[in-house]
């Protein structure tokens, strides 16, 4: 026996639980509003998931809102939750309930040029689904990467490492400003009160559901979204790793789940009026370099998709932009700590030398290796400066 919670009800009904919350949104999914409400279903068999999304088709494109929870998430961990995001409902794909059958059967969409994935930070998420699952995870719109990409179209410069956050990007308005929220029905809502909680030392106004326990942080109607418990599940998961692995799935922990995949759909939209062309094809490479940045194995990547050649329309004369590939550095024993160096200040110092996207395994793995992502003879330059870092002559 389940439950649907729909504000201040509480139903007893049988099949997947539904979450249903209360979403209101300027457009997300070809224009379509979200002031409905939004199914979550918790999935643990195959059937439970939409035909067109087991099946992809060329006559059937899609655009999902994507992202995965677990323990430890990489080659080594245990991915326990996927979050898929649709315009009219949000699945939460629940691996230890539904095994690993279940995310077999989403092994075609998930590798299917044919559905949009879109999802902030690709990385470990690629790995876990690679070494955990064998999927390839293909045709992503990562929206860390997009955000960079339009930071450089409009003249910013970012600082090496400065890659946007999550909920730092929830919290830029430019892409989900509550000034397209309506106030006034949030507002309108009998059981919804205003209060105030203090995050760092700075107060922050709220609408708080008490039937619901659902808080929406609005910080003035010209800010982004900002939500404190997305901080108190991190703190969760600092006390207690396993939190993911925990069943029956909590209110708290179905309402994180789905918070980190419901505005994608309409981010993406946002970020796709400002991308110019020759950052949609960065944004496309880069992507697919993402991820499979930490799935490397023997064969050196030779069964994921090929990486698209640049279009004709953007090969002109000088401007064209260069050809990018993603190289993986070996790093003999005991050298890792001269390429990092003190505090990180040797790799710093390639990363501020080279135009080229560097990571280390860390603790996650792989440990012995630097990904090096970029346009040619950047990457071989920073190649470059790194071996000379393991032999101690820069």
């Amino acid at each position: 026996m389940d439950i649907i919670f729909i504000y201040n009800k509480a139903l007893d009904v049988t099949g997947f639980t539904i979450l249903l919350i209360k979403i209101d949104a300027s457009k997300a999914g070809g224009g379509k509003p979200l002031d409905h409400e939004v199914p979550i279903h918790v999935v643990t068999e195959s059937s439970q998931l939409p035909d067109e999304f087991l099946n992809p088709s060329a006559e059937k494109q899609l655009i999902i809102g994507f992202d995965c929870e677990g323990v430890d998430l990489c080659r080594h961990g245990t991915l326990c939750i996927m979050q898929l995001a649709f315009p009219d409902a949000i699945y939460l794909v629940d691996a230890i309930k539904g095994g690993e059958s279940l995310i077999q059967a989403c092994k075609p969409a998930l590798e299917s040029s044919h559905i949009t994935k879109v999802i902030h930070d690709c990385k470990r998420d690629s790995e876990a689904l690679f070494f955990q699952f064998g999927i390839k995870l293909h045709n992503v719109v990562d929206t860390q990467i997009a955000y960079s990409q339009i930071e450089e179209q409009e003249g910013r410069i970012r600082l090496p490492d400065d890659y946007i956050s999550f909920v730092g990007l929830l919290a830029d308005p430019r892409y989900c400003g509550t000034k397209a929220h309506n106030s006034t029905k949030l507002n309108g809502n009998r059981n919804l009160n205003k209060k105030m909680k203090t995050s760092n030392g700075k107060k922050i106004e709220f609408l708080y559901n008490p039937l619901y326990s659902c808080d929406l942080y609005l910080e003035d109607l010209n800010a982004g979204i900002s939500y404190l418990e997305k901080e108190e599940v991190r703190v969760l998961l600092r006390q207690d790793p396993m939190f993911w692995t925990y069943r029956p799935l909590s209110e708290m922990m179905i309402r994180a789940a789905a918070d980190d995949v419901r505005f994608l759909l309409h981010i993406y939209y946002k970020m796709m009026e400002k991308l110019n062309q020759r950052s949609l094809w960065y944004l496309a490479v880069r992507g697919m370099f993402y991820c499979r940045c930490f799935c490397i194995n023997e064969n050196d990547y030779a069964d994921w998709p090929h990486i698209p050649p640049i279009p004709d329309n953007l090969i002109i004369e000088d401007t064209a932009p260069e050809e990018e590939i993603l190289s993986a550095l070996d790093v003999p024993p005991g050298k890792m700590g001269r390429v990092i160096g003190r505090r990180g200040a040797s790799i710093l110092s390639v990363k501020e030398s080279c135009n080229a996207e560097i990571f280390i395994g860390g603790a996650k793995g792989p440990p012995d290796k630097v990904f090096i992502v970029g346009p040619v003879k950047q990457v071989r330059k920073a190649e470059a400066m790194l071996r000379g870092k393991m032999l101690d002559i820069y």
